[in-house]
C-alpha cells in the first residue's frame, strides 16, 4: 500500500524553497516512482506552444510531444480533470509510448484557471489506480502548485 502521508511530507520537504522548476519536478517524479507500488512510469508534461511537452520522468523512454487533443494526457488537459483509465487498450485514441502499459492516471496542473500541464502515471497492471490514488495525487499536485507558485 502506498504511504501517501509520507510521500506528501517528502515532497513538501524536498521542493520547499527550491527556485528551480526542473529540479523540483525531477525530485517529485523520483519520489512517486519509488514510493508508489506497481507503477511503471511517472512524469510531467507541460504545455508549450499548445502542445504537451515531456519535461521530467522516471521509467522507460516516452513520447516527447503530445497534442492537446490526443491520448489520455491530452484529454485530461483539455477536459481539465483527472482521468483514470483501467485498460488503456480500450481507451479510444490512446498513445502507446510503452506498449506494455496497461492502466494510466493523468492529473492536470491548473493554476488560476489555466492548465499548465499534467502529471502522468502508468502501470503494467490493469485497474491499478483508484479513488484513493486520485485524491492523494491531486493533493500532491496542489502541494506542488502552491510551493512552486512563482515558478509556473
Amino acid at each position: 500500500m502506498t504511504d501517501y502521508p509520507l510521500i506528501k511530507k517528502q515532497i513538501e520537504s524536498i521542493i520547499h524553497d527550491v527556485p528551480y522548476l526542473g529540479a523540483c519536478l525531477s525530485n517529485v517524479t523520483a519520489i512517486l516512482y519509488h514510493a508508489m507500488n506497481d507503477v511503471s512510469w511517472v512524469g510531467f508534461y507541460l504545455i508549450k506552444d499548445k502542445l504537451l511537452v515531456l519535461e521530467t520522468f522516471q521509467g522507460q523512454p516516452a513520447c516527447s510531444i503530445i497534442p492537446l487533443d490526443k491520448g489520455v494526457c491530452g484529454k485530461a488537459a483539455s477536459e481539465r480533470k483527472t482521468i483514470i483509465v483501467d485498460d488503456v487498450h480500450q481507451f479510444n485514441g490512446h498513445i502507446a509510448c510503452d506498449s506494455e502499459s496497461k492502466s494510466e492516471m493523468v492529473i492536470p496542473l491548473i493554476k488560476k484557471d489555466k492548465v499548465l500541464g499534467v502529471l502522468d502515471i502508468d502501470s503494467y497492471s490493469y485497474h491499478r489506480f483508484n479513488e484513493n490514488d486520485q485524491k492523494n495525487l491531486e493533493d500532491i499536485v496542489s502541494i506542488l502548485l502552491k510551493e512552486l507558485q512563482n515558478l509556473f
